[in-house]
């Protein structure tokens, strides 16, 4: 882990923090910028499927401010991580998040600019708190103002270790133990912050980055929100599996140790009890928030950003984490609400996370720098375009899986094994069609396709392994 976060820190050149809130001195004294450019909250949770809220479709959870804010938006439901190279998927998926650029090429070693390292150039007042899973430079080049800063990956949410915002950049102190639960600690600093911005009144627009360590392990919610679900009750995952039916490459990783094999339906839905309780634990601190944004009188001027890093198996085809390329891994939640775009509104075109920094560009008349790879997503938001690509590419180390609007292959490149799901009528990828004489011409068109994915992204690994016959 340790190794993976030093590699990350050369390509993104920021890391620990709580409430205290401070701005850099040279900033502070600068006057405000007049500028109509819309405010932002960017809203990012940790390991969340994009089945856990309630008005998306899941009657068994209690997420209502996250339903506030698809009332208030458009939710895509097609919205992907493209994937990982390490068992630390948050670390590249953030990475891709913040440069707006593919995996093979967010973690290459030449640093780009950070979204918001770049609307801190162009005059917004950038806030950050919650997990930062790169370097403490990088979190010096990109906020002006930040408090419960985690330069991290996961910790104990009652202790997180935090550091308070340190206008020097250097963040040489060591961090200190959170007095709250880690959802409430970052909501709190957020909210100072906002009232702070507001009591200002200036009219430089803010970026505000939330970036919660909720609902990833250790799940321990605060009891209230654990009791609020019975095993019985909640949405048990109709492709449960008591294990993985073969070799996928990594069915032994540290996730994957966090229950028992087989794995039982007893002990899923106690991890979904304590899942959905982070997550309704994490809903209400946002709705806390957004209430502070609506009490500032900032809401109708900011545009809101809800989206999760990827999802999570938690029992799903006999796997508890997110190192596979199925759809409830590499699949995420993804609102985008704000002035002028358009209210209940659900999207079906392909997205990716690094489509985000794109699109925050458009929306806030900003250009959209040459080493962006994500395809902007506004006219989509407007209505303008139904989509800005017609198949998804995603990836874990020897997994390869490429979609259409119908159809999904994944390829086991160490063992030569393929996967054919039909997800018109097949979404929990059940039904493996790969053995199917009729199937194979799809196949082979699928698996050109995923070369060509392949191809255009810069990898240049086999999809198949030359010492195994097919």
């Amino acid at each position: 882990m340790q190794r993976m976060i030093a590699w990350l820190s050369i390509v993104l050149g920021g890391y620990l923090c709580v409430p205290s809130l401070a701005l850099a001195e040279e900033e502070e004294a600068q006057p405000a910028a007049r500028t109509a450019r819309p405010n932002i909250l960017f809203l990012l949770s940790d390991d969340q499927r994009r089945d856990t809220i309630q008005l998306l479709g899941n009657g068994r959870i209690r997420t209502p401010n996250l339903d506030h804010l698809v009332k208030e938006g458009t939710s895509f439901s097609r919205a992907y991580c493209m994937g990982s190279m390490n068992p630390a998927v948050c670390a590249p998926s953030r990475a891709m998040i913040l440069t707006g650029r593919t995996l093979f090429r967010a973690t290459q070693g030449t640093p780009h600019k950070l979204l918001p390292e770049l609307l801190r150039e162009q005059g917004y007042a950038t806030f950050g708190t919650g997990k930062w899973h790169h370097s403490k430079e990088s979190f010096a080049r990109s906020f002006s103002a930040g408090g419960a800063i985690f330069f991290g990956g996961m910790s104990d949410h009652d202790q997180v270790p935090i550091h308070d915002f340190d206008p020097a950049g250097e963040y040489r102190s060591h961090p200190r133990a959170g007095e709250k639960f880690s959802s409430e600690l970052f909501a709190d600093a957020t909210i100072e912050f906002l009232d702070r911005h507001a009591k200002q009144r200036t009219a430089r627009p803010f970026f505000a980055y939330v970036s919660f360590t909720a609902p990833h392990d250790p799940r321990t919610p605060p009891e209230k929100y654990r009791a609020m679900y019975k095993p019985k009750w909640v949405r048990f995952p109709k492709n449960f599996l008591p294990e993985h039916p073969f070799d996928n490459g990594e069915l032994t990783i540290r996730d994957e140790k966090l229950a028992p094999w087989p794995r039982t339906e007893e002990v899923i839905r106690q991890h979904l009890v304590d899942y959905y309780g982070m997550i309704t634990h994490m809903d209400e601190q946002i709705g806390r928030v957004v209430e502070a944004l609506r009490v500032n009188g900032q809401l109708a001027n900011t545009i809101v950003v809800f989206a999760a890093d990827h999802g999570l198996a938690v029992g799903s085809h006999g796997l508890l984490g997110k190192q596979n390329v199925y759809e409830h891994s590499m699949g995420t939640p993804l609102i985008i609400g704000g002035p002028g775009l358009p209210k209940r509104k659900k999207n079906d075109a392909f997205a990716y996370l690094f489509d985000i920094y794109p699109t925050l560009c458009d929306l806030s008349g900003i250009p959209i720098p040459d080493s962006v790879e994500g395809k902007s997503l506004a006219k989509v938001l407007r209505g303008e375009q139904l989509q800005v690509r017609d198949s998804v590419f995603t990836a874990y180390k020897v997994q390869r899986a490429v979609r259409d609007d119908r159809w999904k292959l994944i390829r086991y490149t160490h063992i030569n094994k393929t996967q054919l799901f039909d997800l018109a009528i097949d979404v929990a990828e059940q039904h493996d069609l790969s053995e199917d004489p009729e199937q194979q011409p799809r196949i082979e068109r699928m698996m050109k396709l995923l070369q060509a994915w392949q191809d255009e992204l810069g990898t240049d690994t086999p999809l198949t392994n030359p010492r195994l016959s097919r």
